[in-house]
């Protein structure tokens, strides 16, 4: 049996009573998860369901929905019946602040790390026991995995990475010292752990996606290799077929 998760909009209440009246008796993929909104609704349902083994297929109710596909009244029951399965593992994020240790929390896209102050940060990152960099002075730093790497890793000029390049993109925000530090592209097996080197002038915020910790101190990231979200995409517009669509208009700017 399918389930539907919709965001509160008009667009989407709309896309859900055409599915409802026109998914009876129809034969679709088992464990069936329709999600009716824009990325972030889609992000927010994949957490909530974490321990379900379903398949997710997206509709686009929101803006971009890179994450999505396209509704339509005349191939979206088809489609749903000839989606292509992508399954994606998220970064696991552990805040070590003044007073505790915060609880897990998951990221889809991204963590990032940024000041909440005027001034800028001082961070220093490793990967295992190696230095990625000792200290950057710059707005924060993000670590994007290849299904984020075309979102606010993009626009801080990050690499967009394919989805099956088992890889994590490191990349500064504003950088100002050093000022042509571009960021590394490491292992998805990495630990990274980010320290704030002052942590009472110039402090920063840890965001899993979209959940915030405020005055961070240490933040230690990697991947969730036991989670495994499952993803249906249209057969002409894999999540694969989208990166590289990017990547291309990346070369040509």
């Amino acid at each position: 049996m399918f389930k539907i998760f919709s965001d509160t909009n008009s667009k989407s209440k709309k896309i859900k009573s055409f599915l409802i009246k026109n998914l009876i008796n129809k034969k679709l993929k088992p464990n069936l998860s329709i999600v009716i909104g824009g990325d972030g609704f889609m992000l927010k349902t994949l957490k909530k369901n974490k321990n379900n083994s379903r398949n997710f297929y997206g509709i686009n109710s929101g803006n971009y929905g890179f994450l999505m596909n396209k509704f339509s009244k005349n191939k979206t029951i088809k489609n749903l019946s000839k989606a292509k399965m992508i399954s994606i593992s998220p970064l696991e994020m552990k805040v070590v602040t003044k007073n505790k240790v915060s609880k897990k929390y998951l990221a889809i896209n991204e963590v990032s790390i940024l000041r909440q102050s005027r001034q800028a940060a001082s961070l220093e990152v490793i990967s295992g026991k190696k230095y990625i960099i000792k200290n950057l002075i710059s707005d924060g730093i993000l670590v994007s995995t290849p299904a984020g790497s075309t979102a606010y890793n993009m626009s801080v000029y990050g690499p967009i990475l394919s989805l099956n390049s088992k890889k994590l993109s490191i990349s500064p925000i504003s950088a100002f010292r050093p000022r042509r530090w571009k960021g590394k592209i490491i292992s998805d097996k990495s630990v990274i752990q980010i320290k704030n080197l002052n942590s009472k002038k110039r402090p920063v915020s840890a965001v899993a996606d979209n959940i915030e910790i405020r005055n961070a101190k240490k933040i230690i990231i990697k991947t969730n290799k036991k989670i495994k979200f499952n993803l249906l995409h249209d057969t002409n517009k894999s999540l694969q077929k989208k990166i590289q669509i990017e990547q291309l208009r990346k070369e040509i700017n």
